[in-house]
């Protein structure tokens, strides 16, 4: 099944339970989806499962930031909703690879582009984010990609 096919269908089924977070969340996903299939118009507006999967990531990052900035202003209350919202949009997301698997991409990545130093960053973190598509929370690999670098050099 699709993602967009699953939402839809999670969505019906949160109707029915009455589950507002859950509903609310996928409202807002599907709205996010078909806000994108519009903007690709002429091209034929269907999103693939690659384009849903930046779409939904898109959307954890949002939530995560969101929850941050509420806590920090003593937003508790907020911050916890934005979390929940958080655990039902992870849900359509591939498994999250761990901190040892990343770290297994980025030591390959810098073994192929025979990376040195900090200032090839650029070149490691787009070819880590490009294999850990949709798989891997951009910051976590910011971090290791740095300190994968400062102790090559």
């Amino acid at each position: 099944m699709k993602i967009k096919e699953k939402i839809q269908a999670d969505l019906k089924e949160a109707m029915k339970a009455n589950d507002t977070i859950k509903r609310d969340t996928l409202r807002i996903l599907s709205s996010m989806i078909k806000n994108a299939e519009i903007g690709k118009g002429k091209e034929g507006g269907e999103i693939d499962d690659d384009g849903m999967i930046k779409i939904i990531s898109q959307s954890v990052k949002q939530r995560r930031e969101s929850a941050k900035q509420y806590k920090k202003g003593g937003r508790n209350d907020l911050a916890e909703k934005e979390e929940q919202e958080l655990k039902v949009i992870l849900d359509y997301l591939p498994r999250q690879l761990s901190a040892e698997e990343i770290k297994k991409i980025v030591d390959e990545v810098i073994v192929k582009t025979k990376s040195r130093s900090e200032s090839d960053m650029g070149k490691v973190m787009g070819a880590v984010m490009r294999q850990a598509a949709g798989k891997a929370d951009g910051n976590l690999v910011k971090k290791i990609v740095e300190k994968s670098l400062k102790i090559k050099e």
